[in-house]
């Protein structure tokens, strides 16, 4: 038994497993999507640097460096008329391009030019770009952000200047003066460029790109799961019906040892114990008509020797159950017959017998099977109370399930004001020897059973809410859609 559910276990490993890689893989596709994004974004910002340091080195040029040296014959910045001039030509180039600020170093790394006038003339200010500009001559290009990839995940919008980008380009003249020569450099451009908005668009992608794998993965884990609680709903009751097969084989296996100790038993019993119940009968009809005195004597051994024979046979009837007739039976005309046959015993305890019953309620079955079910159910409820009581009886139709071998059954319903079944015994009533009274042989549930589950029917064994014992016998009716109707109740005291 133990070994059963690992197959399931196996799988449930295997599920998991296989869902942690989906998740991981998917996790890893979206990060490698991410950064691609951020590459693309970082390489298309260079491109459109170099274009704009470009542009803004060929305007310097054509719009400041030359009108200037004309008219003045040189390059002075301390003279304001040419800042105001390189002010205006640096800011008409780089208007509505974000760009936050432009420098220009002279090759002592001073600052000649900054659209922050505060910044002119300083030295110092020139960081590692400028340097590398300035000693291999090409362009570089340094991101920096205030805000961290992971941090950003989690802002709605990122404050202007939150992601910078500084590009580093030599400032050329544009003229050569030689075949194969380098225009000579006249200082090095440094501008920083605000691409908060274009970095925020790759954000919100990143944002879709997890969620999209966050949800797939959470709908992929609720499919698993769904599939896998199936499997083990499944796999639950096939491992309970093949127990319940397997401990019902190994009760028929019991059952049946000890049906074949008990049948000899009683086999050997029934002989002899025909003979003291013949002989005391007439006995007791001698002692009767001559009125000796030890009539009550005689009668007492004759009255055990019916009770002992009663056992006998309910011994022999559980130890060689016979095989049940097919026929279309009233149970309500047995029920009827079982209830007037112990009307009398009924009013001696004082116990009140209802039932109610409607017409036309056909079972398949044995008549005299089932009257003997239905009599020590009957005898039963009436046992379990000595200082009386109440019995209700009801028959109660139910339509067939699904199914094509579905057959609608009639539930016979016996309800009695005793004590109840003991709760914690509720699953041992049925089993044969079984019993909490002192007296009787344990055997009366165990036949019903027999009988009612050879007509193909089942038993129930509870206790009513209010109060009670109850015991439901359901049996099979010999055609589909058949309705009853309304009961009519009857009293019999």
């Amino acid at each position: 038994m133990l070994g059963a559910h690992k197959p399931l276990q196996f799988v449930k490993v295997l599920t998991w497993t296989f869902l942690i890689l989906i998740l991981g893989t998917n996790l890893m596709l979206s990060v490698f999507l991410s950064k691609r994004a951020e590459r693309v974004l970082l390489e298309k910002q260079k491109e459109f640097g170099l274009l704009l340091a470009e542009n803004l080195s060929h305007q310097i040029f054509t719009r400041f460096t030359l009108p200037t040296i004309i008219g003045y014959g040189q390059i002075s910045l301390r003279v304001p008329e040419q800042f105001t001039r390189l002010d205006q030509v640096v800011r008409s180039t780089i208007h509505s391009f974000h760009v936050r600020e432009v420098r220009i170093y002279d090759p002592d790394l001073r600052v000649t030019y900054c659209t922050d006038p505060n910044l002119v003339l300083r030295t110092g200010l020139a960081g590692e770009g400028v340097k590398r500009a300035l000693t291999h001559e090409e362009p570089s290009f340094e991101l920096f952000s205030r805000e961290s990839g992971f941090s950003a995940m989690f802002k709605l919008e990122l404050k202007p200047g939150s992601v910078v980008m500084r590009g580093f380009t030599p400032l050329r003249m544009e003229r050569s003066f030689g075949p194969g020569a380098k225009n000579p450099i006249m200082g090095i451009l440094e501008f920083s460029q605000d691409i908060t908005d274009d970095y925020m668009a790759v954000v919100n992608f990143e944002r879709l790109v997890y969620s999209s794998s966050i949800v797939t993965s959470l709908v992929l884990f609720w499919l698993i799961i769904s599939i896998l609680r199936r499997v083990d709903k499944i796999s639950a009751e096939r491992q309970a019906e093949k127990e319940k097969l397997v401990a019902e084989l190994h009760q028929q296996e019991k059952l049946a040892g000890m049906g074949r100790m008990v049948s000899g038993v009683a086999h050997e019993i029934r002989n002899p114990l025909g003979i003291i119940q013949s002989s005391a009968e007439l006995v007791l009809k001698k002692a009767k008509a001559d009125n000796h005195p030890h009539t009550r004597i005689i009668e007492a051994i004759y009255d055990e020797s019916r009770r002992l024979s009663r056992t006998v046979n309910e011994f022999l009837d559980y130890a060689r159950p016979r095989q049940p007739r097919k026929d279309e039976v009233d149970l309500c005309r047995i029920l009827e017959q079982a209830c007037v046959f112990l009307e009398r015993e009924c009013e001696d305890k004082g116990i009140r017998m209802a039932h109610s019953c409607p017409e036309g309620t056909l079972v398949l079955g044995d008549r005299d099977l089932l009257y003997r079910a239905v009599y020590n159910v009957l005898g039963n409820a009436m046992q379990a109370m000595p200082e009386g009581g109440a019995i209700e009886v009801d028959v109660l139709a139910s339509p067939a399930a699904d199914g094509d071998d579905a057959r609608p059954t009639l539930t016979l319903r016996v309800r009695d004001s005793g004590p109840g079944f003991d709760e914690k015994n509720l699953d041992k009533f049925k089993d044969p020897f079984f019993s909490t009274k002192d007296t009787g042989t344990g055997l009366g549930l165990a036949i019903v059973t027999s009988i009612v589950e050879s007509h193909g029917g089942q038993v129930t064994l509870k206790n009513h809410p209010e109060g009670g014992a109850v015991v439901e016998l359901t049996l099979p009716c010999p055609d589909k859609g058949e309705t009853a109707p309304a009961p009519v109740r009857q009293d019999a005291q």
